[in-house]
């Protein structure tokens, strides 16, 4: 008897798990992203006064923070330059910037960070955050050369020629007259004579990245940057209108292309 019923009772729960229906669990896959443990870019940035160009090496300290070295090559003009044109001695058109002294050049070194405000966005979403840096700023100074115009007299004639020529003050006043300047020299002319002046520089702006998370780095910046330097950088001829600056703060413009790997 007691047989007979263990038996019932195993047919019963045998024909319960037939009827039984098994469901596969959907698992959704978040495509977040994967955190990669360093990153590169190139930096293509233009702000009010000039351009540069940098390279940044990153750490991944986690999806929303990373850390950074920066270093960047570019050039800066004084807002307050005026380009002339002129037809030269030899009937070439020309042109070149009145009262200008210096050419400046900037190297900038620094460590930053990089922070997302949003949660980890999905693969091929934008992530917004914010950046900031700061460390040591050169600024190489290449003398400004023009060709000046000179005059000789030959055979009772006067005949004109050119010398190239930096600011001085025993030339100011044929450097600052326009009837005596025939052109710009070449740039490279005083390369060896660059100075240097050491200060720092700093910048903080927000940071737009699409697919922040994927292998390829592709962002953009807008924020304001600054030098500060120990002395007024000499690049014009200080008038009483005119007066140069030991710093420099300006809007800028960033496009930063590069990759993320596990190395």
């Amino acid at each position: 008897m007691r047989l007979g019923i263990i038996i019932a009772l195993l047919i019963f729960v045998a024909q319960l798990s037939a009827q039984r229906i098994i469901s596969p669990k959907l698992v959704e896959i978040d495509w977040k992203g994967i955190v990669y443990k360093k990153e590169w870019s190139f930096d293509f940035r233009l702000h009010e006064n000039g351009a540069a160009i940098a390279y940044n090496s990153g750490k991944i300290k986690s999806y929303h923070r990373t850390n950074y070295y920066h270093a960047e090559i570019g050039f800066t003009r004084d807002p307050r330059e005026k380009s002339q044109s002129k037809i030269s001695l030899g009937g070439r058109s020309g042109s070149f910037i009145y009262g200008k002294v210096n050419n400046l050049i900037n190297i900038r070194v620094g460590a930053g960070v990089k922070k997302y405000l949003s949660e980890k966005q999905k693969r091929k979403g934008i992530a917004v955050g914010y950046t900031y840096e700061f460390g040591p700023s050169i600024a190489l100074l290449k003398p400004y050369y023009l060709d000046l115009i000179y005059t000789t007299e030959q055979e009772g004639m006067l005949k004109a020629f050119t010398v190239s020529e930096k600011y001085t003050q025993a030339n100011a006043d044929r450097f600052l007259n326009i009837n005596s300047i025939d052109n710009k020299s070449s740039f490279f002319t005083g390369l060896d004579e660059i100075s240097i002046r050491a200060g720092i520089q700093g910048k903080i702006g927000a940071h737009l990245s699409w697919g922040a998370f994927d292998k390829s780095v592709k962002a953009f910046e807008t924020g304001v940057m600054f030098d500060l330097f120990a002395s007024k950088i000499p690049i014009l001829v200080e008038t009483e209108e005119i007066s140069n600056k030991p710093y420099f703060v300006r809007l800028y413009l960033n496009l930063q292309l590069g990759s993320r790997n596990n190395r």
